[in-house]
């Protein structure tokens, strides 16, 4: 099992307590392997249209991680792997980049089951947007454009710095991801359907119900104060699609009269940002015939219960880790009971492509006309198609890849 870590494209760390294999590892028959690689611009600068000495380096991230694949094929026999057996995992940036590799060809054949936590890659960085974030970003270097081999023997440091940039497609920092270069990333990852490369591949996609709790705080300057009146105007930009914001809030309130503004906001922007991406993907997997198994994290934070089912609370419970530095699951009976039906349907899928086990209600393989999600809390349930209503409000909007 090789898991990839989360951060989007330009942050994070597999050394982190949360990340810490032993536990999972001891669940079941696994060997648990966890990398780092390359990030933001040194992983995903794209500078092969402005200089033919870096063909490659809009997908520098993902070749670090196809490389680590390829060790572990070579070496994992050594650790009491099977070479034959191998899956990725990812939370977050994670798993969009295990969904940008189903389509990568230089990955073909490395894994064999995949399963993304809270990532999603419909459609990669186009090279023209790429190119533009790349002139803003060599802009703030102080770079010409036209010779780069400053960039060459210029400290990390400043690379790091830089990347405040602001980006010039979608504002805010400046996005790294993987670019659709037509060398290693040849289409789109989930568009227009799912990659027929990696159908043969099991998936396992989930999400947590609470997503947008993670990374937009309770106390934010985002939320503090929200009412009646300003929460359309404070959902618009963090909804990431064009849509009429005034109208969101208008049905939500009509489909749930007991919501306050905050549970609307996040609500609304959970479904139509952060979730969105994980049901495109499933449905295009669904329509394919291909096998793929969704979940759902109900089980919220116990340290602090404004959170709820907050992006990043599924670590813990794959990982075993409930009791690590940075979990909020806290340690009872109910977190415990959760890890284990998560951590014992992530080894069996690792083992045989399949997440049922003994003690899980039977999890049936995603297909439209049900919509089977496993729902993770502290009792675990399948339950077809939930959250539906929010679902079908968003699908009549076009959906927008953060960052492409």
């Amino acid at each position: 099992m090789l898991y990839i870590h989360g951060g989007a494209y330009s942050g994070g760390s597999v050394t982190d307590p949360l990340n810490d294999g032993a536990a999972l590892a001891a669940r079941g028959d696994v060997v648990v392997v966890t990398v780092n690689h390359r990030l933001n611009a040194l992983g995903y600068l794209y500078l092969a249209r402005l200089d033919s000495r870096f063909p490659d380096s809009g997908n520098a991230g993902q070749l670090d991680l196809i490389l680590a694949l390829k060790w572990v094929r070579d070496n994992i026999a050594a650790f009491g792997g099977d070479p034959a057996r191998v899956m990725v995992f990812g939370q977050s940036g994670g798993g969009a980049k295990i969904a940008t590799m189903l389509g990568m060809p230089a990955a073909r054949g490395l894994f064999h089951r995949a399963a993304t936590m809270s990532g999603q890659q419909v459609t990669a960085s186009g090279p023209l947007n790429a190119t533009a974030r790349t002139r803003a970003y060599l802009a703030r270097l102080g770079v010409d454009t036209r010779e780069l081999s400053p960039l060459l023997a210029m400290p990390q440091d400043r690379f790091v710095a830089a990347l405040d940039t602001a980006d010039p497609i979608l504002g805010g920092g400046v996005y790294f991801g993987p670019v659709l270069d037509m060398k290693w990333l040849a289409r789109h990852p989930f568009w227009p359907d799912a990659n027929p490369q990696g159908l043969d591949i099991p998936l396992i996609l989930g999400n947590v119900r609470d997503e947008t709790r993670g990374f937009l705080s309770p106390d934010s300057d985002k939320v503090r104060g929200l009412n009646w009146d300003n929460v359309a105007a404070r959902i618009a930009p963090e909804l990431r699609i064009d849509i009429l914001p005034e109208w969101v809030v208008e049905q939500y309130r009509a489909h749930f009269p007991a919501w306050s503004p905050t549970e609307v906001f996040y609500g609304a922007t959970t479904a139509g940002r952060s979730w969105r991406g994980q049901v495109i993907e499933a449905e295009a997997r669904a329509s394919a015939g291909a096998p793929a198994f969704v979940y759902q994290v109900d089980f919220t934070s116990r340290l602090d219960p404004r959170r709820g089912a907050f992006h990043t609370i599924d670590i813990p419970l794959v990982f075993g880790t409930i009791s690590a530095k940075g979990s909020q699951t806290g340690t009872g009976a109910d977190a415990q009971a959760a890890s284990r039906a998560m951590q014992d349907s992530f080894v069996a899928f690792a083992q045989a492509g399949d997440p049922n086990h003994a003690g899980l209600p039977q999890w049936a393989r995603y297909d439209l006309s049900r919509r089977a999600t496993m729902v993770f809390d502290s009792i675990p349930h399948s339950e077809d198609d939930p959250r539906r209503w929010q679902r079908e409000l968003f699908a009549r909007i076009p959906y927008i890849q953060p960052g492409t």
